[in-house]
């Protein structure tokens, strides 16, 4: 597991490099698994989290990364996507889309691009925290750069 576990850390690695990005990976002493872990390990703001989380609208993988603070409105996320349903991923889900495990799911590095949405609410911060592969790994970068490395859609996805 160890072993995949790093193959992961190094593809986000490769895959920022690669984008252009200016945040380097890095490892925490203690899980960031949550934004909260996350924020308390950074010392910083829930908020400042960049939460990656998969969503199944209307049965396809999308991306929504979401500030650490906030929760993903559903009814007002199928809107923005104009679709009917939007159902939460299972870990099975989230593996076949990203290629990572649930907690350590990074905003780039996915098998096939995804379409993504990111919180507006991250833009309130000059720099936001995202998982780099794995639990233990993360890596800064701000809220225009994660827009352009992900492709994203900017919304307001909190409730």
């Amino acid at each position: 597991m160890a072993e995949q576990e790093q193959q992961s850390v190094i593809k986000v690695r490769e895959t920022l490099r690669l984008l252009g990005a200016r945040g380097e990976v890095r490892r925490l002493d203690d899980s960031a698994r949550t934004a909260k872990e996350a924020a308390d390990a950074l010392g910083i703001e829930v908020g400042q989290i960049a939460s990656s989380l998969i969503f199944l609208a209307d049965g396809e993988p999308v991306l929504v990364i979401a500030s650490g603070g906030h929760r993903v409105d559903t009814e007002n996320l199928a809107s923005i996507l104009q679709v009917h349903e939007i159902t939460k991923a299972t870990a099975d889900d989230v593996r076949r889309a990203t290629g990572f495990a649930i907690g350590g799911v990074a905003p780039v590095g996915h098998p096939e691009p995804l379409t993504t949405i990111v919180d507006i609410a991250l833009s309130r911060y000059i720099e936001v925290w995202a998982a780099g592969g794995h639990p233990h790994y993360v890596f800064p970068t701000s809220y225009d750069e994660l827009l352009r490395i992900t492709a994203g859609t900017a919304a307001e996805i909190g409730a």
